[in-house]
């Protein structure tokens, strides 16, 4: 379903090496902005730069993939030492494909991880990729922000009871 993510975590943190193995994850396609950071924030959320050095002792691939511009991404992405396609035009695949070719992985061994359905969710289904929903780690105070947030409420209610916490 095009709406419809894979699985549903608390955070990105959440995605650890039981995980990976379990659903046969080398590679995982990240969305910056309330996944990796809060929105337009040039750091990381707490505890990010840890979980990428984690992944990358486990041999993940990673590559961030944002709708925001490079001047926004380059930065972030450059101080996590990731690489990155800006302006990835999610929920139609372009930019996630890019990022596939880029890390030189299967589709079925990577996911796209990110806090929007209409953005990341759809951009990995339409693309044929297992899509990870994370929850935001801030919840942005802008009325687009909210809109996007009650359209989302229509496709998914977010059951906190459903919720695989780590």
């Amino acid at each position: 379903m095009l709406f419809k993510q894979t699985y549903w975590l608390k955070s990105v943190l959440a995605i650890d090496e039981e995980f990976l193995r379990k659903n046969r994850v080398r590679a995982l396609i990240l969305d910056m902005d309330n996944t990796l950071s809060m929105h337009g924030d040039p750091a990381a959320e707490s505890g990010i730069p840890e979980w990428l050095n984690k992944m990358r002792r486990l041999g993940v691939r990673m590559c961030v993939v944002s709708n925001n511009t490079t001047k926004r991404v380059a930065p972030l992405a450059a101080k996590l030492g990731l690489p990155f396609t800006a302006n990835g035009a999610k929920p139609l695949t372009f930019g996630v494909n890019r990022a596939v070719k880029k890390m030189r992985v299967k589709k079925r061994e990577t996911l796209v991880v990110g806090d929007q359905i209409f953005t990341d969710v759809m951009a990995g289904n339409l693309a044929g990729i297992r899509t990870v929903l994370v929850e935001p780690f801030h919840l942005e105070k802008t009325w687009t922000f909210r809109l996007k947030r009650k359209a989302e409420s229509l496709v998914f209610h977010r059951n906190y009871d459903d919720l695989e916490m780590k």
